[in-house]
């Protein structure tokens, strides 16, 4: 399915040269700066921050990926209707940091958004995607981005250090790798990928923690590292109570029903409908039978007349999503034809790209 997974071990080792990711601190701005993409020169790296509500982060955070990133990258800070000040700090700061731009919109309307209002205004061919919060360590970017030039099309984080959520985490991602049928020990971290897997896939609100399934129905190849989680020092989480815990849950049966049902509706639908009609036969079969012997049960003349309404309305649902399947590829081509994209085949790969298996 064009899914690779490694071992942290294996993918996720810190290079020798490098600080160690656990001991990392969450001071921005130390060592040297690498000097970060600036005017007249196209970048080939673009880090997507969407901030909500971050004014206290926005200058150390900044500072932080002048002295990590290299002139390669930009940063693209979307903010997502802050009230507290947050565009007027990243715009105040952009003489300063000149691999700045800033986007947004007035009104809140979540991190999915943001990402897809960031990305016209991207120039990479590579994308990151690095919360305000500061709590993910922009040195874990560098190593991502090192993984997608070694060829894969997108690059997962596994996180490390203590958060609060590490139950709810657990049993979230494990459920995600029984429903999508993909080996990943986290599949909402920090994120770099190919631009055209953002491209490719369709989000909804919300929809931004499933990017890794996503990209992985398309055929993308998929690996992961360990990634730092450093705990936050300024404001507040913007994803916390059992609320969020219950969007994701059904946002998650959401996507499994567009990457499975959607897929082949008549399949499934007609099998169940095939199975309903054929039990309220045999059933009928039984009732008539019954009734001859003068042993008539009307509770099983009910049973049958259940099954097989219930058989024929599978079938409808059937036909109905055939339809609805049909209309959203004729939409996806119209998309890529509007975009000058290639197509994608049935496995998800560009025609002519080769599929790394």
């Amino acid at each position: 399915m064009g899914f690779e997974s490694s071992e942290p071990a294996k993918t996720g080792s810190v290079p020798p040269e490098a600080p160690d990711a656990l001991t990392r601190n969450n001071a921005g701005g130390q060592g040297p700066s690498r000097r970060v993409q600036g005017a007249g020169r196209r970048a080939e790296v673009s880090v997507i921050v969407p901030a909500y509500n971050e004014v206290e982060n926005i200058e150390p955070l900044l500072a932080e990926l002048e002295a990590n990133l290299g002139p390669e990258y930009e940063v693209v800070l979307v903010d997502d209707g802050s009230t507290d000040g947050t565009r007027n700090a990243a715009e105040n700061l952009k003489p300063k940091y000149p691999f700045l731009k800033v986007c947004g919109y007035k009104r809140n309307q979540g991190k999915t958004a943001a990402i897809l209002t960031a990305l016209p205004e991207c120039e990479g061919g590579i994308i990151s995607i690095l919360d305000a919060d500061m709590q993910f360590d922009p040195e874990d970017v560098v190593r991502q981005v090192a993984k997608i030039r070694e060829g894969f099309d997108l690059v997962g984080g596994i996180k490390r250090g203590k958060y609060e959520k590490r139950f709810v985490s657990a049993i979230y991602n494990r459920l995600a790798r029984i429903l999508f049928g993909i080996k990943v020990h986290d599949i909402n971290a920090l994120k770099t990928f190919r631009r055209e897997v953002l491209e490719n896939i369709r989000l909804r609100r919300d929809w931004h923690r499933y990017i890794v399934p996503l990209a992985a129905a398309r055929g993308f190849s998929i690996t992961e590292i360990p990634v730092l989680l450093r705990p936050r020092l300024h404001g507040t989480p913007k994803f916390s109570g059992s609320f969020r815990v219950l969007i994701g849950l059904f946002d998650m049966v959401a996507v499994g029903f567009q990457l499975s049902f959607m897929r082949k509706p008549m399949l499934y639908f007609g099998v169940m409908g095939t199975g309903a009609l054929a039990a309220g036969f045999v059933l009928g079969v039984i009732a008539v039978i019954l009734r001859l012997f003068r042993h008539g049960f009307r509770p099983l003349l009910y049973l049958v007349i259940l099954l097989v309404v219930a058989g024929l309305v599978l079938f409808a649902a059937g036909l109905l999503g055939e339809s609805l399947a049909g209309v959203n590829d004729r939409l996806d081509q119209l998309e890529n034809l509007l975009a000058g994209r290639k197509p994608m085949d049935d496995g998800g790969q560009d025609s002519g790209r080769e599929s790394r298996e």
